[in-house]
């Protein structure tokens, strides 16, 4: 498999351009995101386009989130990409999907993409980083699953690709950059990667840049293909907040200290303290400001007996600040269902307090 994959093209691109303003749209993981990773590849792209394109506007869209993947972007895509009128998005969740059932991860993926594709407004290139599980397989000059899996649905699709993480890779081989210059910590490049990164999603834009099409010949917005996977996740909605009954001290507040991505959250520390709400759909994920000051939490599901989370907290875990899904349920029979939930300390030494901070409430159709 070759660096770029040259598939449908961009034309939507450089009609913005020619138009004389472009919107563009991340969604992915720490690699991708902006904030404290000022240096990471979305930088060097964006200033491609403002120094190719001097007399366009260029609006960024950033919205990567670290340690999130696929399944929770569905239920932020409207919100963060589609409402933002992106014209064109990068999607990176290789790496982030990695430990993710294939089944699970391509629901997600597909969702995604159909639910981005469906507004007709966006071109999409998904870009893929590197993490060490990937090792093996590329040093046998194999495609690593999650990447090959994400290779079907850009065929299926006529999307373009990028693999970000062979380009760095045959740069170490041929010695233009150390491997620590590359990933000090096995994962997340700093600037020397993150450039890396960026000049192989260049080298991409520069060719389709040359290979364009003169925009009277750009053929028509064609319906979407049949899904590959009957099950996807491209019907999603998100529950407001004010359709949840709630029992004890609750506050709706503003998020823009404890999760900066997100609009609000429903928050509370008190045990004991409980909320339900009804839904309509076949699925129900919740989303949460998640760390070791976090509280777990008992619920029922339509009445079954009573389930209580016991979520795994990693070393580089910290208090909080990891935006975490959390699945009640993706199968269940179409028709209203119900949920109860309480409260409660996870009474683990990882477990050091009782903040339960709700940043939505996903419902899958």
């Amino acid at each position: 498999m070759d660096i770029n994959q040259h598939r449908n093209g961009l034309s939507k691109v450089w009609n913005k351009l020619e138009q004389g303003h472009l919107t563009i749209g991340f969604i992915g993981g720490s690699i991708t995101e902006d904030g404290r990773a000022a240096h990471n590849w979305p930088e060097p792209v964006t200033r491609w386009f403002v120094e190719s394109f001097p007399n366009a506007r260029i609006a960024v869209e950033n919205a990567a989130i670290g340690a999130t993947g696929s399944d929770l972007a569905v239920f932020r895509a409207d919100r963060d990409l589609i409402d933002r009128a992106c014209d064109l998005v990068f999607i990176e969740f290789a790496v982030n999907d990695n430990g993710t059932p294939s089944e699970r991860r391509m629901r997600a993926r597909e969702g995604l993409i159909r639910k981005l594709l469906a507004e007709g407004r966006s071109n999409l290139v998904i870009v893929y980083t590197y993490c060490q599980d990937m090792y093996d397989a590329m040093s046998r000059s194999e495609v690593p699953a999650s990447i090959l899996e994400f290779e079907q649905l850009a065929e299926h699709y006529g999307i373009s690709s990028v693999w970000m993480g062979l380009h760095a890779w045959n740069e170490v081989k041929k010695g233009r950059m150390t491997w620590d210059e590359w990933l000090p910590d096995g994962l997340h490049p700093t600037h020397r990667g993150s450039l890396s990164y960026g000049q192989s999603v260049i080298s991409f834009l520069e060719r389709e840049r040359i290979t364009a099409p003169s925009l009277e010949s750009v053929d028509k917005e064609k319906p979407l293909p049949t899904p590959l996977n009957p099950c996807h996740w491209e019907n999603t909605q998100l529950l407001p907040f004010e359709e949840v009954q709630l029992e004890g001290p609750w506050t709706i507040r503003r998020s823009t200290v404890v999760l900066p991505r997100v609009d609000r959250i429903l928050s509370t520390s008190a045990i004991g303290a409980k909320l339900s709400f009804s839904f309509v759909g076949r699925g129900v994920a919740l989303a949460f400001d998640f760390g070791k000051k976090s509280a777990e939490f008992s619920y029922r599901l339509d009445g079954a007996d009573a389930i209580t989370t016991c979520r795994q907290r990693p070393d580089w875990c910290g208090d909080g600040g990891w935006f975490q899904i959390y699945w009640i349920a993706d199968e269940l029979k179409e028709g209203t269902h119900h949920i109860e939930l309480e409260v409660v300390h996870g009474n683990r030494l990882d477990c050091k307090g009782t903040n339960f901070h709700l940043g939505l409430i996903g419902i899958l159709k």
